[in-house]
């Protein structure tokens, strides 16, 4: 077994560039706040509906559930899936936001939420996920389907594969509207899952989401004319944090929302399902979000420790540099101060040629209060080759000159 050698550089975070975000108002106002903490127990009493969810964005930590995973309707929430399916065919190069789409007979057809496109009218792409995001129009989603998979089918079965990929356990879905169908289920976790996905990956969903009003223009055989779009979400105009997201209401369905939000760097998704009304879900929403803002602490490994390069024996080199495979980050509900996470790396002595690259060699430990809250892996930037007998006559003969 090789010796490790941990190079332990811990550092007081007060003192180091580390970066520590939380909501403040000043010192006092912090330290009252971060006393309490996070009751998930006494979140879910005050929500109103049977189901709800509340996560942090950057980490996927769940921080509240209310009988989160009950196979559920979801109605409209659905879009979400589809938002996600359609900016990851335009980041793809599949699609272009400036695509001409032809309305199908099937897509006009749509009934429930709408901006009535008729068969044969075209509308840019980018159009098409204005309507979807800030209207809910079933007739654009089905539109927008077919463009990037032939068919609303094709497009279901793969909304279903990339469930399965985010780990959306409890979900099936059976098209991509949410109309109501028996098999059309997914769960308050799974909403918050695939919103996550989008908010993380696709933040230019924003510029959709939190449109409040806007037009469109029908162009058809009998000419052109305007249809006004609102928001079917209130917290746009009614929660000064909120960033999106989709709403969803059908008679089986109930009152449902995955409301995102961000405040002081901290961004949040609460997912409500089965409400009574349409008051009580966003009233839900904005209990769950401001539960969590009040309690969370977010810290992130922005300036992260330099690593040095790790020795290799045997090699045509004789070190290899290092990186971070990822970022770290971190949320505390507990009221810890988190300018006490301590950091400590950890690498082996030396490595043995060959050496590829994106080998792990070791990691970096972020420890608060002396217990380990995560940690980071570390890989190698380069590769090394195993030196031949050529090599070591080179090495020899430099040796020799020197």
């Amino acid at each position: 077994m090789k010796k490790l050698c941990v190079f332990t550089l811990a550092f007081i975070l007060l003192f180091s560039p580390s970066s520590v975000y939380a909501q403040e108002a000043g010192s006092a106002v912090k330290e009252e706040t971060k006393e309490e903490s996070f009751s998930e127990n006494q979140v879910a009493a005050e929500v109103a509906a049977p189901h709800a969810l509340l996560m942090e964005v950057s980490t996927g930590t769940v921080l509240m559930a209310k009988a989160a995973d009950e196979k559920l309707h979801p109605a409209s929430v659905t879009k979400i899936m589809t938002m996600l399916l359609i900016l990851e065919a335009v980041e793809a190069g599949k699609i272009s936001l400036s695509d001409t789409v032809t309305v199908s007979e099937h897509a006009a057809s749509m009934g429930g939420s709408q901006v009535y496109l008729e068969p044969y009218e075209t509308q840019t792409a980018d159009t098409m996920l204005k309507c979807i995001a800030v209207a809910s129009a079933n007739d654009a989603c089905v539109a927008m389907a077919e463009h990037i998979s032939g068919s609303e089918g094709d497009f279901v079965k793969q909304m279903n594969t990339r469930a399965k990929e985010l780990g959306m356990t409890n979900t099936n879905f059976v098209n991509c509207c949410g109309l109501d169908d028996d098999a059309h289920l997914t769960t308050a976790r799974d909403v918050a899952l695939m919103s996550r996905e989008l908010l993380l990956n696709h933040p230019r969903i924003h510029e959709y989401c939190t449109i409040w009003m806007d037009t469109i223009i029908h162009t058809t055989a009998r000419g052109s004319s305007e249809f006004g779009l609102s928001n079917t979400n209130k917290l746009i105009k009614q929660y000064e944090y909120a960033t999106g997201l989709k709403t969803g209401f059908t008679s089986v369905a109930g009152f449902c929302v995955s409301a995102s939000a961000k405040k002081d760097n901290i961004e949040l998704i609460a997912v409500v399902m089965g409400g009574a009304d349409s008051k009580s879900r966003f009233q839900d929403a904005i209990t769950l979000l401001n539960s969590g803002f009040a309690c969370c602490s977010l810290y992130k490994d922005e300036d992260r420790l330099p690593l040095p390069e790790l020795a290799v024996s045997g090699g045509v080199s004789d070190s290899v540099p290092l990186e971070y495979e990822e970022d770290f980050s971190y949320v505390a509900t507990d009221g810890s101060n988190l300018l006490d996470i301590e950091r400590t790396l950890e690498l082996p002595e030396e490595l043995k040629a060959p050496v590829k690259k994106g080998s792990y060699v070791g990691r970096v430990v972020y420890a608060l209060n002396k217990k380990e809250i995560g940690s980071t892996q570390i890989l190698t930037a380069g590769a090394v080759e195993q030196a031949g007998y050529k090599d070591y006559l080179r090495q020899t003969f430099r040796m020799f000159l020197l």
